[in-house]
């Protein structure tokens, strides 16, 4: 009777166990779906915002040493989402500046002002993306320690004894599991935690803000405009002029 009771109570210990770890399972798979999604979420932004508004810029000032020098000053060390061919391609041209007004009586005042522009909105874009990146860091970390602190309060071997008893219930619950299942069971049971974030989204530093570097981008801007007047600057010309505010994408 005695041997009963305590099979009985060694059986329930070990299923509220189970269960406590299958539930913080659940629990834990489910936020790392949310932050799954959350990183697609801003992959998408960052591809269709910030790369946008670069692209924008490296058509704009189509020379690599002129793009060498925006990047210098914006503060961002690599030359992010570009490729020659962009610089080139009419279709991306008519694709990235289409919907987007241009304000300015003359076509030199008209380019001017689009530079400007474009990097004001990226830099909007670029503290926003920051800031959320912030957000979906912290709930990575936050998830890597639930996890690390479930397994400093649960005994992964004592649910694995649990579940080998119930696949097979004529092997006593101290008998012992051949090493390789064993490792092979712990690395199906084992919950991991979700990689950084830098894993999946690039981190971007903050650009430097448009007041500081004004000067300069009008000197790269006139540089442009005298190399390219009758090239790249066609197209600008087929934009209608408005003294609103560029249209914001």
């Amino acid at each position: 009777m005695q041997t009963d009771i305590g099979e009985s109570i060694t059986y329930e210990v070990k299923k509220d166990v189970a269960s406590r770890y299958f539930g913080f399972r659940k629990l834990i798979e489910d936020d790392k779906l949310a932050l799954r999604e959350g990183i697609s979420k801003y992959s998408r932004i960052l591809e269709k915002r910030i790369s946008f508004e670069l692209i924008r810029i490296y058509i704009l000032l189509k020379d690599e040493d002129l793009i060498g020098r925006f990047l210098t000053i914006s503060g961002l060390n690599k030359q992010m989402f570009y490729d020659p061919y962009l610089t080139e391609s009419a279709t991306i041209r008519q694709r990235v500046f289409e919907g987007i007004r241009l304000r300015g009586l003359t076509r030199k005042g008209r380019y001017k002002n689009a530079v400007l522009d474009c990097y004001e909105r990226l830099t909007i874009h670029v503290e926003q993306y920051r800031a959320r990146f912030a957000e979906l860091s912290d709930e990575q970390k936050m998830i890597s320690e639930e996890i690390k602190i479930f397994y400093q309060k649960n005994d992964l071997s004592a649910i694995m004894g649990f579940l080998r008893s119930l696949d097979a219930v004529d092997i006593p619950l101290e008998g012992a599991m051949a090493p390789a299942m064993a490792g092979e069971m712990d690395d199906k049971l084992r919950i991991s935690p979700p990689p950084a974030i830098d894993y999946y989204l690039p981190l971007m530093p903050p650009l430097t803000p448009l007041a500081e570097v004004r000067g300069e981008l009008k000197k790269i801007s006139a540089l442009a405009f005298k190399r390219h007047k009758d090239d790249i600057l066609a197209f600008l010309a087929a934009h209608r002029a408005s003294e609103t505010e560029v249209c914001r994408r």
